[in-house]
């Protein structure tokens, strides 16, 4: 049973906390003087003072429901999800579908097709993966909220006899933890599996979130989250999370909103204020079912990584995921350490030389829509993924690009490590001799 006692701030907190207030400081310090000397040198007069007031407060609360970038067209809609095609016209047929789980927190799915030049889709569909879709998460309703895992699932498998019954996923961290349960329970249905800032073992490394968590629920006592889902009736409120997440790193929404203020006329820089905060602040709700089962099973207990996770009546065995691998992490994400995403490969029956590790210079949400992550990252993954996902196994890498290591993809040739993964994987089930 997950134990946990209520305790005094941690040193991560506690540093946190620190960081926070000294960044707070120092953003108000530059605003200062950024703004008036600015003022100073246009001869700005008390009414244009006024003026940039006005302008600077509607631009923060001026906000519309971001939009997707690229044109689509929504193959299938159900009551917490829509299946958006990307496609190129020209994709082959025979290549296997790529399907996107953007993440879910919150927020609109459209992070992962955010700008003309930030777009996750676009980079797969340009890079190999030319069939591709996006699985988009509507938000919580009356009628959806009692939403669990086992719907999820059913609807995953939906999204797969639709596209033909095999596909690739991609899953962006609360998605990426789906699509990882996916394919442990249907393998047969996942032809390669790609996370990135998944939390697939939420207490390794130095969590900053699971810190707070073990705060906010003493002994294992959800009391807490119970009350907001229930004084909600019974959704998890968007705007819930993101006072979390902004809560975390305080000093950044307050750099952002002050640096506002010192480029009010440049047009350019409001335009990206704009679009960003039209997708960061437009929130949207869980169903509360789902969230407290997360929060429980796989933010307190942990249970995915320890083989006690029950879904669909069964256990959750991550030795059965053998399929080519791709993770991805962001050397300074705040919210999913590293250590949690390469955790995955500890447990799964995936060959070494079939497991491919990305580490992008990027925070969280960097990994989905940085130009970083997408120019030097998520082009890789890609290519490697469509590889991988035509008719010709001749075609095939025989080794993914594991950049932590510097090791790069050769050309194919007979694997003794795949053979070697068989065996592993019956003795594991008991069917081995």
């Amino acid at each position: 049973m997950y134990t946990s006692s209520h305790r005094p701030a941690t040193p991560g907190i506690t540093d946190s906390l620190i960081s926070g207030t000294f960044g707070t400081w120092t953003a108000l310090n530059k605003f200062a003087v950024d703004y008036w000397r600015d003022a100073w040198q246009r001869g700005a007069t008390p009414l244009d003072v006024a003026g940039d007031f006005v302008t600077w407060v509607s631009a923060m609360s001026d906000r519309r429901r971001p939009p997707w970038a690229h044109q689509n067209t929504v193959l299938r809609e159900w009551p917490i999800a829509r299946l958006r095609d990307f496609s190129a016209a020209d994709a082959p047929e025979d290549i296997l579908p790529t399907v996107i789980l953007p993440p879910q927190a919150g927020h609109d799915s459209s992070i992962v097709d955010f700008a003309d030049t930030q777009s996750q889709v676009i980079t797969g569909r340009d890079n190999g993966c030319s069939r591709i879709l996006v699985l988009e998460w509507i938000g919580a309703t009356q009628e959806t909220k009692d939403t669990g895992i086992d719907d999820y699932m059913a609807l995953l498998r939906e999204v797969t006899d639709l596209l033909g019954g095999k596909v690739n996923i991609v899953g962006d961290c609360q998605g990426g933890w789906l699509a990882t349960i996916f394919a442990a329970t249907h393998p047969e249905r996942v032809n390669t599996l790609a996370i990135a800032g998944a939390p697939i073992d939420f207490h390794a490394g130095e969590p900053l979130i699971h810190e707070w968590l073990q705060h906010l629920t003493p002994r294992g006592d959800l009391s807490y989250y119970r009350s907001v889902v229930e004084a909600n009736d019974g959704v998890l409120p968007g705007r819930f999370l993101l006072d979390g997440f902004k809560a975390l790193q305080p000093d950044q929404e307050v750099s952002r909103v002050l640096e506002l203020a010192t480029h009010l006329r440049d047009p350019e820089h409001m335009e990206r204020y704009r679009k960003f905060e039209d997708w960061f602040q437009w929130t949207q709700d869980l169903p509360g079912a789902f969230y407290l089962w997360v929060v429980e099973h796989l933010f307190m207990r942990n249970s995915l990584t320890k083989r006690q996770l029950v879904v669909e009546g069964k256990i959750v065995d991550l030795a059965n995921i053998s399929c080519p691998l791709f993770l991805m992490a962001g050397q300074t994400d705040h919210i999913t350490p590293a250590d949690q995403v390469w955790a995955l490969a500890d447990h799964v029956s995936t060959p070494a030389d079939r497991i491919g590790r990305q580490s992008s210079e990027s925070g969280h949400l960097g990994l989905f829509m940085g130009r970083d992550s997408l120019e030097n990252h998520w082009k890789v993954i890609f290519a490697e993924m469509g590889a991988l996902s035509n008719r010709t196994p001749e075609d095939d890498p025989d080794v993914l690009t594991d950049e932590p290591t510097h090791k790069r993809p050769v050309k194919r040739g007979p694997r003794k490590t795949a053979a070697k993964a068989t065996v592993a994987q019956a003795v594991r089930t008991g069917s081995a001799d």
